[in-house]
């Protein structure tokens, strides 16, 4: 799929792809379509199906550019209670048609999960970050105890 949408694929891409595997045997949420209408009049729409607990279910709303109507679409399918603490896009390669890698922070109730992808587009990557999250939170919610947030230090020499 990746080769199909770009005219050369680096490592860089190769590794994207491989850190935004999904954790299949966790996923009781899977984006099944993503259609996004956006421009410079009117609300952004994004129009998602989703699988959820093997049931598929669809809506359409709107946001403030296309990733919040994205978002917001995810969580009329799937109403949590989870504030976005970080929200981060970097492209893996350069050029136009270059990867967006998405890296998104959530947390409710004092569980923190992470979520990431990558894509040639940015908006679906967003929106394959924000549901992975999503899949870690229902694993996390299962689990006892608060995570804490902890800032990593790197001597560079």
């Amino acid at each position: 799929a990746l080769a199909d949408r770009k005219k050369e694929i680096y490592d860089d891409d190769l590794i994207a792809l491989m850190h935004s595997a999904p954790e299949h045997d966790n996923e009781r949420l899977k984006i099944e379509k993503l259609a996004v209408r956006c421009g410079t009049e009117g609300p952004q729409v994004a129009d998602l199906i989703m699988v959820i607990d093997d049931q598929l279910q669809m809506t359409t709303q709107t946001g403030d550019g296309p990733v919040d109507a994205t978002f917001n679409a995810v969580k009329a399918l799937f109403p949590h209670e989870a504030r976005l603490q970080l929200y981060q896009v970097h492209a893996v390669t350069e050029g136009t048609d270059a990867q967006a890698t998405v890296s998104v922070r959530m947390e409710e109730a004092g569980l923190i999960v992470t979520g990431q992808s990558a894509d040639t587009d940015t908006v679906v990557a967003s929106a394959k970050a924000y549901v992975h999250a999503l899949n870690r939170l229902l694993l996390r919610r299962s689990k006892s105890g608060k995570d804490k947030a902890e800032i990593s230090y790197k001597t560079i020499s």
